[in-house]
């Protein structure tokens, strides 16, 4: 089973039905839809729950709408692109493709 580490404050979002979705660059996982996870607290290492990948959707960072900028807490691409390189390092840029995953919890 493949697993997916949030941040302990998403983790309470997640359990709360408020968080569906999630975004992974450099994805050295192969996520598909229908994909089995377990989703861990990045923070205590402890398991949140077990989900499946409901949808899938490949984009670049250059090519997010401001709505799904919006959604995950971003004013523009460039706050996101800052954000993210704290995750990836300095390799994160406009041309960074980006999964955006839709989960469901079983």
């Amino acid at each position: 089973m493949k697993t997916l580490k949030f941040k302990h404050e998403f983790a309470k979002e997640i359990l709360e039905g408020r968080k569906t979705t999630t975004w992974r660059l450099f994805d050295d996982k192969d996520l598909t839809i229908g994909d089995e996870l377990e989703l861990l607290d990045r923070d205590s290492g402890e398991s949140i729950g077990k989900a499946v990948i409901a949808d899938l959707l490949n984009k670049k960072i250059k090519d997010l709408t401001v709505e799904e900028l919006n959604n995950h807490g971003y004013d523009n691409v460039d706050a996101m692109i800052m954000s993210h390189k704290g995750y990836y390092g300095g390799k994160v840029d406009f041309e960074t493709d980006v999964k955006i995953l839709t989960f469901k919890l079983l």
